[in-house]
């Protein structure tokens, strides 16, 4: 299923200014994949999902989107396949209500009336928040926003899940959730996040970035036992495979 593939080939990226946000990137990720996307603040993570999604256009090299490279002409069939959930909600939400919000997407995709009020209701069912459906998304909580804007995704859709940081600023019980949702999609997930312990439970396979460059890709496990690895990223190892210190001193005493 090649609309489901999103592959970069030797893609740089520099800022205005002179700064190199990309380097050398070269990766393929196939259907189905759930990949995360890891490094410290500036290792390039946000500048790459927003190539994936043409709202920035490469220095050099190319991506290819499902079936189609990435370029204006196809512009409007990548972003049919590919949806992105970005770090800020208030990025993405700009209408009355939520129910303005989600059905935003499938309207633009030209569908019936009734079908793009049976994908609003649907996807607000699957992110528990239908109770909201008339309320304005800015006088909502971040966790209830970010809800929102997974919705608004998801009424669209996609082959490709594309993710910016999604359990920032969530209390525990709101990621579990988060979680749980997104072991349901099927489909690709392109997942950039500093939450590693999310990544160990979504991600068979990690992408690590440093300085705008790929200086690793394999299974997430693997990766992420690697200390010299996760120092040099400005990384630690996910809480879960730090062990127990209270258990580690009960065994000692």
């Amino acid at each position: 299923m090649s609309h489901h593939i999103v592959q970069a080939n030797n893609l740089h990226y520099t800022y205005p200014d002179g700064t190199i946000g990309l380097s050398r990137i070269n990766f393929k990720i196939h259907h189905g994949e759930s990949v995360a996307l890891v490094g410290s603040n500036g290792a390039g993570k946000s500048t790459l999902l927003l190539h994936l999604i043409g709202s920035l256009v490469s220095t050099k090299g190319d991506i290819r989107i499902g079936d189609y490279p990435l370029n204006k002409k196809n512009l409007k069939a990548v972003r049919r396949s590919a949806g992105m959930v970005f770090q800020d909600p208030d990025d993405q939400l700009f209408m009355p209500t939520v129910f303005d919000d989600v059905a935003f997407g499938p309207i633009n995709l030209g569908l019936p009336e009734a079908e793009v009020e049976e994908r609003v209701m649907e996807a607000l069912d699957t992110v528990g928040i239908s109770h909201l459906i008339r309320r304005s998304p800015h006088k909502l909580s971040g966790g209830e926003k970010r809800a929102v804007a997974i919705a608004a995704v998801i009424a669209t859709m996609p082959d490709i899940l594309i993710m910016d940081e999604p359990s920032s600023n969530l209390d525990p019980a709101s990621r579990r959730r988060l979680i749980n949702l997104l072991k349901t999609f099927t489909h690709t997930k392109i997942i950039a996040t500093h939450d590693l312990d999310m990544a160990l439970d979504l991600c068979e396979r990690t992408i690590v970035l440093h300085r705008g460059e790929i200086v690793a890709d394999g299974q997430t496990k693997e990766l992420f036992l690697d200390e010299k690895l996760l120092a040099m990223s400005g990384l630690e190892k996910p809480l879960t495979m730090q062990g127990c210190l209270v258990c580690s001193q009960v065994k000692l005493s």
